[in-house]
């Protein structure tokens, strides 16, 4: 890969991965779990999302993630008891929206826990819509993995189909900027709320090169234990104000 590839106009950097490495991901890491660092969002309508920083134990507060989405996908998930701190496991989830695995399982659109008013405040849903999103920033190897709440799935939906798909793009093929605002429901409860900016197009070779590199780190993206991504910042509904299960 020249340098013209490497480096995007505004400077970001897309990691010279051969096709050996790719192939390597694919082939040396397919059914082994794999933990990416994660970005947490929030809570309380904070600004600043945590990412890994040098220290461990010290994460960096960041106002902005850039990076390009290599992979992303729904998450469904269903707890039969309310969230005690606990990394547990829900009773049944889905990573493709249509299809649960567990405890009631199978088709998640007939699926009584995955309708409105089945919650326990009876008029959220009891099954907890979420989409996993993993980003390689500038100069990185690796994605980052962030959780997007149910309160910021409109804001991610509206971003994909009007500044993305219907511009003849993918989510692979440009730099997406995340940001936070903060938002308050009907019961005056505030919580932050995930915003999405397209900062650059990629040429149609980075753009290759990072389909390329998505679909060779799918096999593991695709293969999280469902609680690995699991975040510990309390969600606030929209709506009905009632709190949400960390996803």
């Amino acid at each position: 890969m020249n340098k013209e590839l490497m480096t995007t106009e505004n400077g970001f950097v897309i990691p010279t991965v051969g096709d050996d490495v790719m192939s390597g991901i694919g082939e040396e890491l397919e059914g082994l779990q794999i933990s990416f660092d994660k970005g947490k969002i929030p809570a309380g309508g904070g600004l600043a999302f945590e990412v890994p920083g040098d220290d461990p134990e010290s994460p960096d507060s960041v106002k902005e993630i850039v990076g390009v989405i290599i992979d992303h996908y729904p998450l469904n998930s269903y707890w039969t008891e309310k969230y005690n701190g606990q990394n547990v496991a829900p009773a049944c989830f889905s990573t493709d929206s249509h299809t649960g695995t567990g405890t009631p399982g199978g088709d998640c659109s007939k699926c009584q826990y995955n309708k409105f008013g089945s919650g326990e405040d009876g008029q959220s849903k009891a099954c907890k819509n979420a989409h996993r999103l993993y980003i390689l920033r500038s100069g990185e190897m690796y994605p980052i993995v962030i959780t997007i709440p149910p309160t910021s799935l409109k804001s991610l939906s509206d971003y994909l189909a009007k500044r993305i798909v219907t511009k003849g793009l993918r989510s692979y093929g440009v730099v997406t900027k995340l940001t936070l605002k903060k938002a308050t429901n009907n019961t005056g409860i505030a919580y932050s709320q995930v915003q999405f900016s397209l900062v650059e197009k990629l040429t149609p070779e980075q753009t290759e090169t990072m389909k390329a590199y998505g679909e060779s780190i799918r096999p593991i993206t695709r293969n999280i234990d469902f609680t690995d991504s699991d975040e510990t910042t309390v969600t606030v509904d929209t709506e009905t104000g009632e709190v949400i299960s960390p996803l």
